[in-house]
């Protein structure tokens, strides 16, 4: 098992992004890994519908195969959807616990977390071994959420919770913040609505997202490059025909259109009207 390590605040070790926040915590308690590149936080209400669950899951994967860390509580609903498409993704996901890193909460999240740190990840709060979970301690929590992220998406939330306070928190950080919009009439999508309203950037699907990233933290660190080269072509970014890349593949119709299939799958590309397109 991943050893727990306390970090203060000016050694080596303590998360960057945390610095430059307001009011950092003077120490960190850390298992696993927290990477020093900002990563995209992907937040929202425990009582999430199964849209919002399945919007959250497939953008945290989208997140991860671009090769940006994924951020959020470990919470029920969106949070654990976000951490779970992470872990589909290949990614690195970091989890910020509003209770010490020994006292699981949900304690049904513990294995999730867990993978996380497995995957090269890792979990972080500020509050030492035996803190209980109280509920005024999630609040504070989320500046930390929001400080080690360069952006904050919010996919499903009422008007009042945990993720608009994020969302409030990140603007006062100066990271930006994104929102999925949705049906005016449901209640779960009122908190995002307005937030659209107010000035976060509508993101309307994972390659959505992913693209609005990039205006932010620059090119995806991962490629579709390494994964197309197999096929012995690389797609331009404009896109190839499909039956260019079966040529280039040595006329091996068969194995050319399954590996396009899992690229596709994988969301690496897209395949539209005959023609294959990165996904950026």
């Amino acid at each position: 098992m991943t050893s727990v390590v306390r970090v203060r605040r000016g050694d080596p070790g303590y998360p960057v992004r945390l610095e430059t926040i307001g009011d950092p915590p003077a120490e960190v308690w850390i298992r696993g890994a927290v990477p020093a590149e900002a990563g995209v936080a992907i937040v929202g209400t425990r009582r999430a519908t199964r849209y919002g669950l399945g919007i959250a899951r497939a953008m945290g994967a989208a997140v991860a195969r671009a090769g940006w860390p994924v951020i959020s509580g470990l919470a029920r609903g969106v949070d654990g959807a976000a951490h779970r498409g992470c872990l589909d993704g290949d990614g690195i996901g970091i989890a910020v616990l509003g209770s010490g890193l020994d006292v699981w909460y949900p304690p049904e999240h513990r294995d999730l977390g867990e993978d996380l740190v497995g995957g090269g990840g890792g979990i972080l709060s500020e509050y030492p071994p035996d803190t209980r979970p109280e509920p005024w301690r999630f609040p504070a929590r989320n500046r930390l959420i929001s400080g080690l992220s360069a952006v904050v998406v919010v996919t499903e939330a009422a008007d009042k919770g945990g993720a608009l306070i994020t969302a409030r928190l990140a603007a006062e950080q100066g990271r930006e913040v994104f929102a999925v919009p949705g049906d005016v009439s449901r209640s779960t999508s009122v908190g995002t609505n307005l937030l659209i309203r107010d000035g976060a950037l509508p993101v309307l699907g994972p390659d959505d997202l992913v693209e609005a990233v990039s205006l932010v933290l620059g090119p995806p660190p991962r490629s579709t490059a390494g994964e197309t080269a197999q096929l012995g072509i690389d797609i331009p970014a404009e896109g190839a025909a499909v039956e260019m890349i079966v040529e280039a593949a040595g006329g091996d119709v068969a194995g050319a259109l399954a590996q396009l299939g899992r690229l596709e799958s994988d969301g690496r590309i897209r395949i539209e009207d005959g023609e294959v397109l990165p996904i950026a």
